[in-house]
Order: C-alpha cells, then structure tokens, then sequence
C-alpha cells in the first residue's frame, strides 16, 4: 500500500509540475491527435482525444477540398503554352547546365508536385500552403538561373503572375480554415488540460483520504502496542533514572521532548524539569528507555573515536567533555538543565 500511495503520489507531482511547460501545438498542419498517439495517452484523456479525432477527421475533409480547389488552378496553369519547360525535372546533363545546383539550392517542377500530391498520407503535403510554395519555387529557380531576357524567364515571370492571381482568389479560403484550425487545435488542447486536471484533483483528494485512514490506522495500532506494553519494574525505572544523567545535555533535551510527546501537561523547556517516572505512561517509558540506550551507545562511539585520533589536543578534549557535560565552568558553554527524577 506503501509503494502505490508513493507511485501515486509521485504521479501527481509530476502532472502538476509539467503544466506549468505545457505548449499548445499551433504549427499549421499539425496534428495533436498523432503527437498523443505516438506514447501513452495521459490519465484521463481519453474522451477529450476522441473529440479531438473527430475535430481533425473533419478538418482534414475540409483541407482535401482546398486542394481539389488548388488542382483545379494547378490544370489551368500547366496546360498554358509556356508551361512546357516546367512540367518535368530540369534535364542538367542534357543542357549542359554544370552550375545549375551551385545556383538552385532546390530543384523543383510540376511533376514532382503531382507525385507528391498523390502520395500515401504521412508522405505528401499536409496543406495547401505547401503546394502553393513549391510551385512558386518552379518559377524562382526558372528566374534566378536565367537572366531577364531569357525566354525562360519571361515565361516563368508571366506564369507567376498568372498563378498568384488565382492563389489570391483561393487565399482567403485557406486563411479562414487555417484560423479555424489552429482554435479547434488549442481548444483541444484545452480541454485536455481540464480533463487531466480533473483526474488529478480527484486522484489528490483520494490519496488525501487514504492518508488519513493510514493515519487513523497507525494510531489504532499505537493504541495497541501501549496496551501491551510490559511495565517497567522499579528497578528498570531506577536504571533509566541513572541513564538519563549520563546524557549529553543535547540528548537530554530530546529525552525530555519524548516524554512531552504523550505528555501534554510535562513541560521540557523549564531550567528545573521534575520527571516522575511513575506518573508516565508504559508507552513512553519504553520510548524513552530506547532513546535512552541508542544515544548512550551513540556517544561511546563518539568518545572511542576521538580517544584514538592522534592529532587531537589533550586540552581540546577536555573542553569537548565539559562541553557535553554541560559543565558551567566553560565560559562558552550552554546552562546545564537541571533534571530530577523521581
């Protein structure tokens, strides 16, 4: 139970840690639906990526008939009479054309647009925007590489101006489904984000609640273990009496802090602390008998440690020990509380 409360837990830091990084994918094209497919989806995302699936399956039919809409002015430009030198890959060796990739960074013509146009999904062009680009390309690179009074040029030139004309007619089309897409995106995005939040606060609360019952159970069991606590014999309470005094005087205000655990009415901090033994519970003698032996055996290693370092200074030993006895003869040393035991 441990271990699933801690992965619980952990698991809802974390959520609330990457919010604060969480970027909304606004990039034209972009597919929030193909991003989530490719890990695990996110607790409790299920219903919101499903929506999200149908939002793209629509968006991408209206982005298709965009395109019909394009290949219809695409025709109208490759059949004109200057189309030719366009329509296929730019014949380098055939023209002797040696410099041509040392001026054109990216060939490009007709044919491989129609190619990529009918490609597999995930292959060819995502929109409209990405046609538009390469076939403007065609008509660059035709200018670049020619000068103005080349025939080329003057073709590609007037072809450019004709196809803009057109693009301008289908622009306002693709800019209103692009807007529209990237809303429906973000608000996808959106309602991701509240629905994980959602599942989160509702995980938080639960973890809240089990805490609690952990924290109910472990007093039950506390109660327990003090019913059945042995008592302490009057000779054991005499033994732990002694003990006490040999504590370091910061051990000695641990003690005392036990005892105040269980024991609202005792107060530990007074410069006089009257401990009565037989007014404590068996639960808390034994506590403190614990505490007592580990400090004890704590400090012994303490002291073997240092009677075997060769480097330290007699004095400086004999000041540690009157500091840790809380002997008030040091100057800088802390007023020793003092504890009667009865």
């Amino acid at each position: 139970m441990k271990k699933l409360l801690e992965k619980q837990v952990t698991e809802v830091e974390q959520f609330y840690e990457s919010t604060d990084n969480v970027q909304g994918n606004n990039s034209k094209g972009g597919s929030l639906v193909k991003e989530k497919g490719k890990k695990k989806h996110p607790t409790g995302t299920k219903k919101p990526l499903l929506d999200a699936s149908h939002t793209e399956a629509a968006a991408a039919r209206r982005m298709q008939e965009l395109m019909r809409q394009f290949s219809t002015i695409l025709r109208q430009i490759t059949q004109h009479k200057w189309a030719w030198p366009f329509m296929d890959p730019v014949d380098v060796e055939g023209l002797r054309l040696h410099d041509y990739y040392e001026v054109i960074d990216k060939p490009m013509d007709f044919s491989t647009i129609k190619s990529k146009m009918e490609a597999k999904e995930g292959t060819g062009y995502n929109n409209v925007r990405e046609i538009y680009a390469d076939v403007r390309l065609i008509f660059k690179n035709a200018m670049k590489y020619n000068n103005e009074k080349h025939d080329v040029h003057v073709m590609a030139k007037t072809l450019l101006e004709r196809f803009e004309e057109k693009w301008l007619q289908l622009l306002p089309k693709v800019a209103e489904e692009e807007k529209r897409q990237i809303e429906e995106e973000a608000q996808a995005q959106l309602d991701i984000q509240l629905a994980q939040e959602t599942t989160y606060a509702n995980k938080a609360k639960d973890i809240s609640t089990e805490l609690y019952e952990v924290d109910m159970q472990l007093k039950s069991l506390k109660e327990m273990v003090v019913q059945k606590c042995r008592k302490l014999s009057t000779q054991e309470k005499k033994m732990l009496g002694v003990t006490l005094g040999k504590l370091t005087l910061e051990n000695l205000y641990r003690a005392l802090d036990v005892v105040a655990e269980t024991n609202p009415i005792f107060q530990p901090t007074a410069d006089e602390v009257d401990l009565d033994l037989d007014a404590q519970s068996d639960y808390t003698l034994w506590r403190l008998k614990a505490f007592v032996k580990d400090a004890l055996e704590e400090q012994d290693k303490v002291d073997e440690g240092a009677a075997v370092n060769p480097n330290d200074n007699p004095d400086d030993k004999k000041s540690k020990k009157r500091r840790d006895s809380g002997d008030s003869s040091g100057k800088t040393n802390p007023k020793r509380k003092k504890l009667s035991t009865l």
